[in-house]
């Protein structure tokens, strides 16, 4: 399929990353309801419109940049309110929770797959608004496997941070949690010595090569 114009870009990119960051904060809001905190609930954060959960920086900036200066995508949405002490199993629940977020993105995956095969029952030469679907498709698939796998890296304040501090002793989850405000600075310098490329780039070509071989 040709090129497509920054226009085409902004069109297909646009739907799947706001459900992707959207439905992620969402999800961890649910659970977190269902497991005894209404705090995303009370702050009308359980809901599908992406305005609610738009970040500046995340959610508008840093992807419009990126989707000027390449092919790829991301970003990100502000974070729903959960109060831990307000969880009837606070440690085990707040796994339960930071899962949410990277099990709606499998979700979502999964979905737009469905949907690409169903794209590709059209003909090659099919107008204008199915090639950009079929693109969209494309999209929904690598920013879900993205934020599903970066979003499980064992680094506070990530899910997989949250995972791992659940699991820890109570001594060793204090001692970790006090990392979480340099886990910003830690995961940029990562992404910048490309060691979180080399670390998870491997699992993300394999999970997006796996759903285009079988789903």
């Amino acid at each position: 399929m040709p090129e497509l114009t920054i226009f085409e870009k902004v069109f297909v990119w646009t739907i799947p990353v706001l459900f992707a960051i959207t439905v992620h904060e969402v999800a961890h809001g649910w659970v977190a309801g269902q497991l005894g905190d209404p705090t995303a609930k009370s702050a009308g954060r359980l809901t599908l419109n992406p305005i609610k959960h738009i970040d500046p920086l995340g959610t508008v900036i840093l992807p419009l940049i990126l989707l000027y200066a390449s092919n790829f995508i991301f970003g990100w949405a502000k974070p729903v309110p959960v109060s831990w002490k307000n969880l009837n199993h606070p440690r085990r629940d707040m796994a339960l929770v930071a899962l949410a977020g990277p099990a709606a993105n499998l979700l979502m995956m999964i979905l737009w797959a469905l949907l690409a095969k169903l794209v590709m029952l059209f003909p090659n030469d099919a107008n204008w608004g199915i090639r950009l679907i079929a693109y969209m498709c494309s999209a929904g698939i690598i920013i879900n496997i993205v934020l599903m796998v970066l979003n499980l890296v064992p680094i506070l304040p990530l899910d997989g941070g949250r995972v791992i501090s659940a699991l820890l002793p109570v001594s060793w989850a204090r001692t970790y949690s006090h990392l979480e405000p340099y886990g910003l600075i830690i995961l940029i310098i990562l992404l910048v010595t490309e060691v979180l490329d080399k670390t998870i780039g491997p699992i993300i070509t394999g999970i997006q090569t796996f759903v285009y071989r079988y789903l």
